[in-house]
């Protein structure tokens, strides 16, 4: 028995290596906690029967070789169903922000009040966009779609500020400073990816 939780521990580690996920993420795929996939990948445990169908299914290999004491990493196949799915659900979140601003684009431009600033809606949806984008790089992207995806948000900030002013305070000459100001945050945001780079491959 502590030779079949050495076996499985070590294929599920070299499985979860190879697949470029943490503990944390393949947890999440699972609906099982991070310190739940930690005993399996230490052999304190070995995960149920479903979990192991879940897992062969996950990556792309038989549950016999799951089990046995073979290189299994070698038999990963590209994790094309997990970052499709990952995609969709990017999309459509993003295809969600949208809609809401299409929704409320239509809403204002049939109050006279508001329809000469409906198209607002659209020059602050970025924002959101951006954000939600940053979520989902947090939980599944890597370092360079978390800056593009930061960087996203600081120069929807600068759109919203800029067209805002040209639309309600034209007469306002300044307004340039605020591309030096977001230029200078764009090279802390490069600044601060680099950094966290060089010291994840310093460890």
């Amino acid at each position: 028995m502590d030779e079949l939780k050495t076996t499985i521990a070590k294929n599920l580690v070299e499985l979860r290596t190879q697949a470029h996920l943490t503990q944390l993420q393949l947890a999440e795929m699972l609906n099982y906690s991070d310190k739940a996939v930690s005993k399996w990948e230490r052999g304190e445990a070995i995960p149920d029967l479903r979990v192991l169908i879940q897992l062969s299914e996950l990556y792309g290999i038989s549950l016999d070789s799951l089990v046995k004491g073979t290189e299994v990493a070698a038999e990963v196949k590209p994790k094309k169903h997990i970052i499709s799915r990952r995609a969709f659900i990017c999309a459509l979140s993003v295809i969600l922000v949208w809609f809401i601003a299409t929704g409320i684009y239509a809403l204002l431009y049939f109050i006279p009040q508001t329809t000469e600033y409906a198209y607002l809606v659209y020059v602050v949806a970025p924002l959101p966009t951006g954000i939600v984008l940053t979520v989902f790089s947090s939980l599944w992207g890597n370092r360079i779609t978390h800056a593009l995806s930061s960087s996203l948000i600081l120069w929807a900030c600068v759109i919203i500020v800029r067209v805002y002013v040209w639309a309600f305070a034209p007469a306002y000459r300044q307004i340039w400073v605020i591309y030096i100001v977001a230029a200078v945050f764009e090279v802390l945001i490069v600044i601060w990816f680099i950094f966290r780079w060089y010291v994840s491959k310093k460890r």
